[in-house]
């Protein structure tokens, strides 16, 4: 997972209704996958985090802007707080159809020689909305995963897709970022908590894992997700209490 800084908190408007709108998505939905996908149904916020079914999702990309870099690969893990379902995580590596800039290889570690032979993302979306398909995605910075999914669909079925999220990222945010460093603070060099996966993950004593590899990066994020629930939850919080 390529990493940028976290989105701004600004209040915004709140999420919408899950499951209503997927119920209007489906209706308008042109592709038949994604409207299969949305009349599987969407978590109600009034879940209890014990009962969400989860997936956690990453992808590697050749850049930051999903105007113009494409997703190179993705990883799925589905999870509960009780279990983790590591014999049902996918994996794919897709071609993007451009060539990968020389520092994001040394980033994922594709290569072109992979790409080369690799499916397009329209190939492996059937299995991939399956997989999504009644489950609440959980990611580590949602504007890659949310920006980069709904653009690919764009270019390629001229619609493109909504989804819930849980965003790990996020909640670190809320944590250790309630209030900016003052000038005070900048002046003794203290700098703002790191809110990166691995940093975060160093924070609840989880095991160090390589990072930019899509599945073992969704792996890091549904463990990481179980510990914040564990530590600053309760298995019977509301969902819409997480999701945005």
């Amino acid at each position: 997972m390529l990493y940028l800084g976290p989105e701004p908190e600004g209040r915004g408007a709140p999420p919408p209704e899950w499951p209503v709108l997927f119920e209007q998505l489906a209706r308008s939905a042109r592709d038949y996958r994604l409207e299969r996908y949305y009349r599987a149904g969407a978590a109600g916020g009034d879940m209890p985090l014990a009962e969400v079914p989860f997936v956690a999702m990453d992808f590697e990309t050749t850049g930051l802007n999903p105007g113009k870099d494409a997703i190179v690969s993705i990883g799925l893990v589905p999870f509960s707080l009780r279990r983790i379902r590591c014999r049902e995580a996918r994996h794919w590596i897709l071609n993007p159809h451009k060539p990968l800039a020389g520092e994001s290889v040394v980033i994922h570690g594709i290569t072109h020689a992979e790409i080369k032979t690799a499916p397009d993302l329209l190939l492996v979306l059937d299995e991939l909305l399956c997989a999504l398909a009644g489950r609440v995605v959980v990611v580590h910075h949602r504007a890659i995963e949310r920006g980069f999914l709904d653009r690919a669909l764009r270019a390629r079925l001229n619609e493109g897709i909504r989804f819930p999220v849980v965003d790990t990222m996020a909640l670190e945010a809320r944590l250790h970022r309630r209030r900016q460093l003052g000038l005070w603070d900048r002046l003794r060099g203290r700098k703002p908590v790191s809110i990166r996966l691995a940093d975060s993950r160093g924070r609840y004593h989880l095991p160090y894992y390589q990072p930019h590899h899509a599945q073992t990066d969704a792996l890091a994020t549904a463990e990481l997700l179980q510990a914040q629930i564990a530590y600053h939850y309760r298995p019977d919080t509301p969902l819409r209490e997480l999701w945005c």
